[in-house]
């Protein structure tokens, strides 16, 4: 999907962007910017996308993305069902690259920073006992001011740059093909009908409807903008809940299968398998042994 442009408000005063959100959810819409943007968040769990990646976000997950690398969250209805009154937390730094002034790439001392600008562009999970300092360094960020706030960002780009604890999130270079309003509003009305309703059967007449196109149209139009049918694009969905479900590890496999709107156990096995490149249970065992 061709994602929306977004400015990234900054006081005339600051070099950077830091932002604490504490909002009923995440629903940005699918948009892009030129500064790099690190993510934490501290409450809250739903889908996520970036780039060409379909995947589960929840509370402590820290990622970073590198410049003008296409991403939206969404949070899951089911977070909320509980408990009308949770609220999601969020803490956001946005930096352009040369935020502390163009000749900083060019010192031989910050020669692994153009290298991390580079990782970035893939999107980067950040984990282990980096993502802890970071975390901590992000918190402080907060209230900071003069020179402490230039020191921190720097401390930060510093646990990025060497850090190696960390996993790719795109699987390639993801170039942005800039869209109207319009097309950003047709497909974000998809994209929530989906997540809404991904459980059920969702017909080509019933999403062509919402897009208000044909069905010939709207296939057409998805697979421009996307690059994959809906009918591929509805899998992803349907297995990144099924991953959420089996680290949960509260439910039967064959359970699962049917809660996320397969409609056989051999057919969510097959497109599992082809989505994430393992069984369900190897995934499930693949999780466990991280933790």
């Amino acid at each position: 999907m061709k994602p929306l442009f977004h400015k990234v408000p900054t006081k005339l005063q600051s070099s950077f962007s830091i932002r604490h959100d504490i909002k009923p959810r995440f629903d940005t819409i699918w948009h892009y910017h030129p500064e790099l943007e690190l993510h934490l968040t501290v409450r809250g769990e739903g889908v996520r996308f970036i780039g060409d990646n379909i995947s589960n976000f929840s509370s402590g997950e820290l990622v970073l993305l590198g410049e003008n690398l296409p991403h939206t969250f969404r949070c899951k209805d089911e977070y909320f069902a509980a408990n009308s009154t949770l609220e999601v937390e969020a803490i956001v730094i946005h930096f352009l690259p040369d935020c502390l002034g163009k000749d900083i790439l060019n010192l031989p001392e910050a020669y692994l920073i153009p290298k991390l600008l580079e990782k970035a562009k893939r999107g980067m999970i950040i984990n282990g006992e980096a993502k802890e300092k970071l975390s901590a360094l992000m918190f402080s960020a907060i209230d900071a001011s003069g020179l402490d706030k230039i020191i921190i960002l720097l401390s930060i780009l510093k646990i990025l740059a060497e850090t190696e604890d960390y996993k790719t999130i795109v699987t390639g270079q993801h170039t942005v093909n800039k869209s109207t309003e319009s097309d950003t509003i047709r497909l974000n009305k998809v994209y929530n009908y989906t997540l809404t309703h991904y459980k059920k059967e969702i017909s080509l007449e019933e999403i062509s409807e919402i897009s208000n196109l044909s069905v010939t149209s709207f296939c057409r139009y998805f697979k421009l903008m996307t690059k994959k049918t809906y009918y591929d694009f509805l899998i992803e969905i349907r297995i990144s809940h099924a991953c959420r479900a089996l680290i949960d590890d509260k439910l039967p496999t064959e359970v699962i299968c049917f809660d996320c709107g397969f409609n056989n156990v051999s057919n969510f096995y097959r497109h599992f398998k082809k989505v994430t490149g393992l069984t369900p249970l190897d995934y499930k065992r693949q999780y466990l042994q991280k933790i």
